[in-house]
């Protein structure tokens, strides 16, 4: 196991904010850039979860660490991420929001791919295999292969496998059950619209129903019969719902301080057994506090 790194403990906050904010007044004279850097190195921690992202929500109490080197191979859960099945095929975790599945361009070291692979290494058990992806600010359940092999299959027969998000929506959809089956295609500005069909257009189809309602919110069943960039928080907003914490596609709340989208369930034939494989991520507290699951 790697030796743990040498830590700083910052005071408390005493109020609520975002974490950027609240670090470049805690690590004064540091500047913002170097700031920014132990962010996006992973070095810095809260309440023991190394957070990456700017925007993270302090609440008073929390307490932030520093870490004075480099992050090398923590431990899977400290570093924000659990695993629900694992086996010699293929791995499944459940991943926070706010932590990109896979490289870009912006971010090439802080990714779910890059946490497991760690982990993994640190264990001298291979490496992953990315599957599919979840958007950057939804949470949830996220698969990666063990090998060529076994993401070749996966991948073949994408289809097949049931996803079952749950979204808290701003109003209730009309009908409170249905289908919503159309084209999609994705701007110059990467938004995606609705379109009709031709060209680039992609044709979408979610499955949904409201399980409850609250003050004005509605948690809402998702099934994805294809699996369309963006193509949930599209689906939504097209029926007057917009994800809470969704700005791009209109949402004017976000009292979770996150985009409400999870990957609550995920069901498939094991690509090597063939047995029948049922797996499910709680929907997150912070989002269960807006519309509970059963009421």
């Amino acid at each position: 196991m790697t030796a743990p790194t040498p830590e700083r403990i910052l005071p408390t906050p005493t109020a609520e904010g975002p974490l950027l904010d609240w670090l470049l007044v805690a690590l004064r004279p540091m500047n913002r850039t170097r700031v920014k850097q132990l962010l996006r190195h992973g070095q810095v921690s809260v309440n023991g979860i190394p957070v990456s992202r700017h925007d993270h929500p302090l609440r008073a109490g929390d307490r932030i660490t520093v870490s004075r080197g480099g992050r090398a191979a923590p431990e899977l859960e400290r570093a924000g991420v659990r695993i629900v099945y694992e086996d010699d095929s293929l791995i499944v975790i459940d991943k926070p929001p706010g932590l990109l599945s896979v490289a870009t361009e912006g971010e090439k070291i802080d990714t779910a791919f890059a946490r497991l692979r760690d982990h993994l290494a640190d264990r001298r058990a291979g490496r992953p295999f990315v599957v599919h992806r979840l958007d950057r600010d939804t949470s949830g359940l996220l698969m990666f292969a063990r090998s060529p092999a076994v993401r070749d299959q996966l991948q073949a027969h994408w289809d097949a496998v049931a996803k079952t998000y749950l979204a808290v929506v701003e109003g209730v959809p009309h009908p409170a059950e249905g289908v919503v089956d159309n084209f999609l295609t994705e701007g110059r500005d990467l938004k995606v619209r609705v379109t009709g069909p031709g060209g680039d257009a992609k044709r979408a189809v979610t499955r949904y129903r409201v399980l409850s309602t609250r003050r004005g919110y509605s948690l809402v069943e998702v099934g994805l019969e294809t699996g369309r960039k963006h193509q949930i928080r599209v689906h939504l907003a097209g029926l007057g719902c917009p994800v809470i914490g969704d700005e791009v596609y209109g949402s004017k709340s976000n009292h979770a301080r996150r985009l409400g989208l999870h990957a609550w369930r995920l069901a498939f034939d094991h690509p090597v057994t063939g047995r029948r494989v049922e797996l499910e991520s709680p929907l997150p507290e912070v989002l269960r506090r807006i519309v509970p699951q059963g009421g």
